[in-house]
């Protein structure tokens, strides 16, 4: 919270032209959102310069030429969506959860980047938004999702993986991208502003070939496994 608060402060007079711009991106879309992530990446470079973090970024190579791909990284804090509007050069949309997605700003956020909210608790609900996101991908959009499930409030320690959050990808055949995150959870969930360095790693996909004969919850334990020994690596 307290970096939250330098952040704005030290971008006091542009953090409303920013929010005006991601929120008329939103709102004039029109299922075109290259602009959208855009206006929120220059924005988020913006926030992240003033709060003094740094992206290390790894494996940005790994990414596929061509779009149509997940990326499924670890969960570790509020910070983690910054880490990917920083670094990663081609647009995606987030699914998150039901119940941040009122958040002022948050809100302007999810409609610029195409996003989705999901209802954890409402299975039907759950399925609708994972087979939307599975006609987005077809498409040629890209999505993250964090199949935790929740922060791990752990540290650089990960929670189990879900099964369920591969579904919208085994649906498409689409590429996998392990993403691994290291300190992502020190910027808002530590008390502190203190100049601190956020590293991400790109692993390289999995692509349909290697994982058509694999059940979700296989897959979410190797995509599990792959990240935390690139955390193991690179920590």
């Amino acid at each position: 919270m307290r970096r939250i608060l330098m952040m704005a402060l030290r971008l006091f007079l542009k953090t409303p032209y920013y929010a005006l711009r991601i929120w008329w991106a939103g709102a004039h879309s029109n299922g075109n959102y290259d602009k959208g992530y855009e206006i929120t990446r220059f924005a988020t470079k913006k926030a992240n310069k003033a709060g003094r973090v740094t992206i290390e970024v790894h494996g940005i190579e790994n990414l596929p030429k061509e779009n149509g791909f997940m990326l499924y990284p670890n969960h570790q804090g509020l910070f983690d969506v910054l880490v990917f509007l920083d670094s990663c050069p081609v647009p995606f949309g987030v699914v998150v959860k039901k119940e941040v997605s009122n958040i002022i700003l948050v809100k302007q956020v999810i409609a610029a980047l195409g996003s989705f909210s999901i209802d954890r608790n409402d299975i039907k609900q759950s399925m609708e938004i994972i087979n939307k996101v599975a006609d987005e991908v077809k498409k040629g959009r890209n999505f993250l999702i964090f199949a935790e499930g929740t922060r791990s409030r752990k540290g650089n320690e990960l929670l189990d993986f879900k099964g369920g959050s591969f579904k919208a990808a085994t649906k498409v055949r689409c590429p996998i991208i392990p993403c691994a995150l290291i300190d992502s959870f020190v910027p808002f969930d530590k008390k502190t502003c203190k100049p601190v360095t956020v590293k991400i790693i790109y692993l390289q996909p999995m692509y349909y070939e290697e994982y058509k004969d694999m059940k979700t919850v296989d897959i979410a334990i190797e995509v599990k496994r792959r990240i935390e020994e690139a955390i193991l690596l690179y920590k």
